[in-house]
């Protein structure tokens, strides 16, 4: 029978300290057959099945371990590689795209303030026109500051180094077509979220808006968000003054969005409608981590999606009659609060959702 070593060792990827548990397969002692298959005690506290001599013999596992998340990895430390996950988040209003350019930014700016306090939130870097290879919007670069238990779920905590989980969000909004980069000092190269933003004067029944190589488009998950739909978010995050199906604007006599909406918004010559199509690339390169946080961030993002473009609906009373150049000196005020807010309010806004 073959005797097993338990080594435990430590390396560190990407500056983080991850324990390994690692068996190695030890010479036989003399008079020991192998001729038949036998059991031996796991790490676990069960039992592992040793090969017969025909079978290739597994001489090396590794067993890592970041807090309750388990994986099992080749030696040498090398994960496959796993193609990053993109999905494309199709929203439908029944605002025009040009409504929508004004509606975005104040929304932009009403969230910021109701995500931040208590030290974390919305820091303004940077906000200024852009002109690039012909192309011309408005930049923005913004901080994004995490802490708390409320925002930032178990595992990740338990992997950054205090202080590390501030994210930068660089964005060029060339309207109608918009880049938003995010990305984290700490990971560097190893994390970044891309989302590519289309809007589109239709009901999101567009394929290929970004007009992606035919391999990579068969790829892409497509995700249709309904903003009236009650269901799609979390009871706790529930609040009447941000839902469609009960707003009706005073202003442009839109809503309620009943159950049938969409039909009845794409039978309506009379109102105006559109399609944000938003790719979201997302690439966490962690060994034994990758595909698990690429979903949960993907998971996030739709709920930000779903939460902000209700919201955007349901204050268009407050932002139909505003100008480009009412939304640029709601931003200038908006930049000073936050900074004021971030050290004098309390923590607030959507926390995780761990469901």
């Amino acid at each position: 029978m073959c005797m097993m070593k338990h080594v435990k060792s430590t390396f560190q990827y990407q500056g983080l300290p991850t324990s390994l548990e690692r068996i190695t397969r030890l010479p036989e002692p003399e008079g020991v057959s192998s001729s038949s298959p036998s059991r031996t005690p796991s790490l676990s506290g069960g039992f592992i099945q040793e090969e017969t001599p025909e079978e290739p013999p597994a001489s090396v596992r590794f067993t890592e371990h970041f807090g309750g998340l388990h994986t099992v990895a080749s030696a040498g430390f090398v994960a496959a590689k796993v193609n990053m996950l993109i999905k494309e988040f199709r929203i439908v209003l029944p605002v025009s795209v040009e409504e929508y350019q004004v509606g975005q930014l104040y929304a932009v700016a009403e969230a910021s303030k109701n995500e931040t306090g208590g030290g974390e939130g919305v820091e303004v870097i940077a906000n200024k026109p852009y002109e690039k290879d012909g192309e011309k919007g408005q930049y923005t670069h913004k901080i994004y500051h995490l802490n708390s238990k409320a925002k930032v779920p178990d595992l990740i905590r338990k992997l950054a180094p205090k202080g590390s989980l501030g994210v930068h969000e660089k964005a060029w909004n060339a309207y109608p077509y918009c880049k938003t980069v995010l990305s984290n000092e700490y990971m560097k190269d190893n994390f970044s979220i891309t989302i590519e933003t289309w809007h589109k004067p239709d009901m999101g029944d567009q394929e290929n808006v970004h007009g992606l190589e035919k391999s990579k488009w068969d790829e892409v998950q497509i995700v249709d968000i309904d903003i009236a739909d009650k269901n799609s978010i979390h009871p706790k995050d529930y609040n009447p003054e941000h839902d469609p199906a009960i707003f009706n604007s005073v202003k442009t006599g839109r809503g309620p969005l009943g159950p049938e909406w969409k039909k009845e918004l794409a039978d309506n010559p009379d109102c105006p409608h559109m399609c944000a199509y938003k790719l979201v690339s997302v690439e966490f390169k962690w060994i034994g981590l990758q595909t698990a946080m690429e979903r949960t961030i993907h998971k996030i993002e739709k709920r930000v999606f779903t939460h902000f473009h209700r919201q955007l609906f349901c204050w268009i009373d407050k932002w139909i009659d505003l100008s480009i150049d009412d939304i640029r000196r709601i931003e200038d005020e908006t930049k000073a609060q936050l900074d004021e807010m971030r050290e004098n309010d309390e923590v607030k806004g959507l926390g995780i959702d761990e469901n």
